[in-house]
C-alpha cells in the first residue's frame, strides 16, 4: 500500500476531499519525522513506538571479491508494535 492508497481510503470513508486528506497525511509523517529527528522517539499509544539507535561500526565483507570493508556507524529507526496492534494482527 502506498501513501496514495492511504488519502483513497481515508477520503472515500470519511467524505472530505483528497487534497485535504493528502495534506494532513503528509503533515502527519513530516511531523512523526521531525520529533524522530529532534527526540529519537515517539510513542503512539495503541499503535506502537518508533525509536533512533544507533548501529555500531562494524567490519563487513563483500560477498563477491571477499574484500573487508569497514562499515561505519549509522543511525537507523526501529519500530515496535503497541499491543493492540498485535492482537489485531494475529
Amino acid at each position: 500500500m502506498r501513501k496514495r492508497d492511504i488519502v483513497l481510503k481515508i477520503s472515500e470513508e470519511t467524505g472530505i476531499k483528497q487534497v485535504v486528506v493528502k495534506d494532513v497525511v503528509q503533515r502527519t509523517f513530516d511531523t512523526i519525522l521531525g520529533i524522530l529527528k529532534k527526540e529519537g522517539r515517539i510513542e503512539i499509544r495503541n499503535f506502537g513506538v518508533f525509536q533512533v539507535k544507533k548501529r555500531k561500526k562494524r567490519i563487513g565483507r563483500n560477498p563477491k571479491t571477499g574484500q573487508v570493508i569497514p562499515v561505519p556507524e549509522r543511525r537507523s529507526v526501529v519500530f515496535k508494535p503497541g499491543l493492540e496492534m498485535k492482537t489485531k494482527i494475529k
